[in-house]
């Protein structure tokens, strides 16, 4: 059995790393959002497609040579990062994303052909979920009212 370790140590990959410090106001750590988020594709343009074309999302200009074959989207206020490499397994990891309103969503991809599951409400919001090309996992989330 591992040994404890104290409630507010920061763990990561590799293992403990130093405590974190004390409450969040002192602390320059304070989180504004999330800017990204990447995914491995096996075909990057096809990735570019479906975040496009089905999600709505719109292909960014900017991406710098990175030495590596890649696109950066917008999903409205947030950028999805394409890699091309090896896409992992299946084992629930996903990226949502937000909508206003799912079932317009839901009956608009099915009508163009896209598999997508039956809404179902979580918390006080519904999600569906849909496999992009690569078969990563991509949740379609709409709000519900903050209880």
């Amino acid at each position: 059995m591992a040994p404890a370790r104290p409630r507010d140590a920061v763990v990561s990959a590799a293992g403990p790393l130093a405590p974190a410090p004390g409450p969040r106001e002192h602390s320059a750590m304070r989180p504004l959002g999330v800017h990204h988020v990447s995914l491995n594709v096996d075909d990057v343009e096809a990735g570019v497609a479906f975040y496009t074309g089905t999600i709505g999302g719109t292909r960014r200009d900017d991406r710098p040579d990175l030495g590596f074959e890649g696109a950066w989207i917008d999903l409205g206020a947030q950028q999805l990062h394409l890699l091309r490499g090896e896409v992992p397994p299946d084992h629930g990891q996903h990226v949502a994303v937000h909508v206003a309103d799912l079932d317009g969503v839901v009956e608009e991809l099915r009508g163009r052909g896209v598999e997508v599951s039956v809404p179902v409400v979580i918390g006080t919001g519904r999600q569906c979920f849909l496999h992009d090309p690569a078969g990563n996992l991509v949740e379609l989330h709409e709000s519900g009212p903050r209880a």
